[in-house]
């Protein structure tokens, strides 16, 4: 067999070699024949012609990186308006620039670069980001929208490395390069200010990484070894700082690294201080370092947001007491909770607000028809609560009496400060949630009876402690009926101003639904302390705001009649997702993959399931193949179950989340099956060459072929570029559209 047949035109290697940091392989001519080559060759051309392949091979990176930019910052500034999450993201950064207060699901870092990019281009931080459509008019939103370009742009070349490392074949990376180049929705993603092409950059970025100090694994401890381990961390912290599905990428560079040193320890060649040494390489710059940088972004995230702003809400009241402008901030009023004390109550779980009442009556129907009590938002009035013994109407504010402080376990009673009646439960059925009781207002001037009597808890403290305003967590369990105070979070017809249910349930699990903490605090027999000593250290900050944004995550569930879309959906390219415009007018970007690049994908993964599983047995049983095929299998086998694996991390979870899940969830995923297909098509490609007998044929078996997969997907882009760059005219479902005989399924709305 020449030696030609199982190369492709670009100069492809059948067996895989080590990395930059290791020896060169031998070609498939077999090292025999190649050491004759050598020993012939002068030496002058061999150098002359490894500079040429190594000045070919950055040529074809900065072709690729050239295409990638040039379409992914081709008509960046249309539509000049707001496109979809844009509205969130974009106001996110106006909010880093003005140093206000937000609260958001997702971790900082992604919002933080987008406003520092704005800040960097010259936008202010004062156009308001309300709704999908509002023009940008002056506003300098270019900087922002380039910053995601600039990122996005970069995931191609980033792709065509980590393929090149994996399978040192220029044909499988320029594949993969062409299949994201040429994909209308990683080009969407790409062009607008939104987290997910940061989320992306740092995913790629990483796994570049890893196949990088993976290839150095020859030369443990050298230069480039550390640079690309320690790399491999600062973009694990760069993925788990802008989303929390960044933590799929750390599982798969942890599941790497546990291979590669249970590899290492069963290498009796290797001292048991060597082994300890690679151990402790990779807890430093693989957990000790990410964790450092993840932890710096929330400190900077704090350090830049302190002034108070929409996300006050969602978190404690000695969280709030830091926030510059919060009615708490900078505020005294006294530390422990006193009898006879005027005082709010608000509840910990997240938008559920301040205990409430006002003088409007359950309406007929509705358990007994007393007074309302609610939770509501905002500060009132009618939030304001008096704290006294459940055995006596004197007045602890009178100076004959001494100060008496409420001790945890104390029996209470709470009187409305406006109404004058008192916080109260009974048998009666909550008004929205079954099995609950009904909390209300009753009695008169604090006169009542036993169903006003409550029991004051500290969550995890001991009898006979002081309760602190600000920091105490505490209880109210209902005397006779032995339930808890809580709210329930649901909303109230418009009988209750549509604020929030109160109930008391007889459930006892500790939850945040039945926890409370004082924040208001006024008695004027006790000394005011500055709240600046209650404020929290930053580990209660840090552990808090991960609380929030986990009950944010879970509480992101689809709404009525509201869009979304399933898992199972996405591989198949069921249905896209509008950015921009609804009507034949309107400027109209879409969200959908290229279907050649899309289906070509899923073809690939079925395909590589069979070829892989055959390739393997073969293997497992020892079966002698020819070198060249067992060159083929390796790279097949090692580099393409790395992106197999990367692609069921990012996939298959989706399966168990709860929340709602949207088609841009599984561009991560794409990313992985795009060079999966790389790897494949190169691969099947190199096999049917070399099952053929004449060089000339396999030569033009393999260029045709991939020649063809380069082309179908450029034309392919050709044909769908409009749902990317923006459409206007008539819709598809027109005939006279001249995508209507692109609207291949009917599930794509475009």
């Amino acid at each position: 067999m020449p030696p030609a047949v199982g190369r492709g035109p670009a100069g492809s290697e059948l067996r895989p070699r080590r990395g930059r940091c290791g020896p060169q392989l031998t070609r498939a001519v077999g090292p025999d024949v190649a050491a004759e080559l050598t020993a012939r060759s002068p030496k002058r051309p061999a150098r002359g012609s490894r500079r040429f392949e190594a000045a070919g091979r950055w040529a074809l990176l900065a072709l690729v990186t050239l295409l990638s930019f040039a379409t992914r910052f081709h008509r960046l500034d249309e539509p000049p308006h707001i496109c979809w999450d844009e509205t969130h993201f974009g106001k996110m950064g106006s909010y880093y620039i003005n140093r206000t207060f937000f609260f958001d699901v997702h971790p900082p870092l992604g919002k933080m670069l987008i406003g520092l990019a704005g800040y960097l281009s010259g936008y202010d931080g004062t156009f308001l980001f309300q709704k999908p459509g509002d023009k940008y008019e002056h506003h300098n939103y270019m900087g922002m929208r380039g910053f995601c370009a600039f990122l996005g742009s970069l995931l191609v070349p980033f792709a065509y490395l980590t393929v090149l490392e994996l399978s040192k074949s220029l044909p499988a990376a320029l594949l993969t390069a062409a299949l994201l180049t040429f994909d209308t929705g990683c080009l969407t993603l790409s062009q607008y200010i939104l987290l997910d092409p940061i989320l992306m950059f740092f995913i790629m970025a990483a796994m570049l990484s890893m196949v990088k100090y993976n290839s150095c694994a020859d030369r443990p401890f050298s230069a480039p070894w550390w640079f690309w381990l320690s790399l491999t961390g600062i973009n694990l912290a760069g993925a788990l700082g802008v989303k929390f599905v960044g933590l799929f990428i750390i599982l798969q560079v942890g599941w790497n690294t546990i291979s590669d040193l249970w590899h290492l320890f069963g290498d009796l060649s290797l001292s048991v201080v060597t082994v300890g040494k690679h151990l402790t390489a990779r807890i430093l710059c693989l957990i000790v370092l990410p964790l450092t940088l993840y932890t710096a972004t929330y400190a900077v995230h704090f350090m830049v947001l302190n002034k108070s702003g929409p996300g006050d809400g969602f978190f404690s009241s000695a969280f709030q007491a830091r926030l510059s402008g919060n009615n708490l901030h900078n505020a005294s009023i006294p530390e422990h909770l006193a009898y006879g004390s005027v005082i709010t109550v608000k509840n910990l779980r997240m938008a559920i607000g301040y205990l409430h009442s006002h003088r409007h009556l359950y309406p007929e129907g509705v358990g007994a028809r007393q007074q309302q009590v609610t939770t509501y938002l905002h500060k009132d009035y009618n939030n304001l609560w008096i704290i006294k013994k459940h055995n006596t109407n004197a007045d602890p504010l009178d100076p004959s009496f001494p100060v008496e402080f409420v001790r945890h376990g104390d029996i209470i009673r709470l009187e409305h400060k406006e109404t004058s009646r008192n916080l109260h439960s009974h048998y009666h059925e909550a008004p929205l949630t079954r099995k609950h009781y009904q909390v209300t207002g009753y009695g008169i001037n604090g006169t009542g009876d036993s169903n006003d009597f409550w029991r004051i808890e500290v969550v995890n403290r001991k009898f006979g402690n002081r309760i602190k305003v600000l920091r105490s967590r505490i209880r109210l369990i209902h005397l006779v009926t032995g339930c808890v105070l809580g709210s329930s979070g649901k909303v109230l017809p418009k009988w209750g101003w549509e604020q929030l249910e109160v109930t008391c349930t007889p459930y006892l699990k500790e939850t945040l639904n039945s926890i409370w903490n004082v924040e208001d605090h006024i008695n004027p027999k006790l000394p005011n302390i500055s709240l600046d000593v209650l404020q929290p250290t930053f580990p209660e900050i840090l552990l808090e705001s991960h609380m929030v944004m986990i009950r944010g995550n879970n509480g992101l569930k689809p709404k009525d009649n509201e869009f979304t879309s399933k898992p199972w959906h996405w591989p198949i390219n069921y249905q896209g997702l509008r950015f921009s415009g609804i009507n034949d007018t309107d400027f109209r970007v879409y969200l959908l993959g290229n279907p050649v690049v899309w289906w070509l994908n899923l073809l690939s993964i079925a395909l590589y399931l069979l070829l892989g599983s055959i390739m393997a047995v073969a293997v497992q049983r020892g079966a002698r193949l020819p070198a060249e095929v067992e060159g083929l299998s390796q790279v097949l086998l090692q580099g393409g179950g790395q992106l197999l694996l990367g692609w069921m991390l990012h996939y298959f979870p989706f399966f168990l989340m709860g929340r709602i899940l949207y088609f841009h969830h599984y561009f991560p995923a794409m990313l992985f099956s795009s060079m999966l297909t790389g790897i494949l098509w190169d691969t099947l490609l190199q096999l049917c060459a070399w099952s053929l007998a004449s060089s000339s044929l396999a030569r033009g078996i393999y260029a045709v072929g991939l020649l063809s997969l380069l082309l179908g997907t450029a034309y392919s882009f050709y044909l769908f570029h409009p749902l990317a760059y923006g459409m206007v005219g008539p819709l598809a479902q027109d005939p006279r559209s001249p995508m209507a005989g692109l609207r291949w399924l009917e599930s794509w709305d475009f």
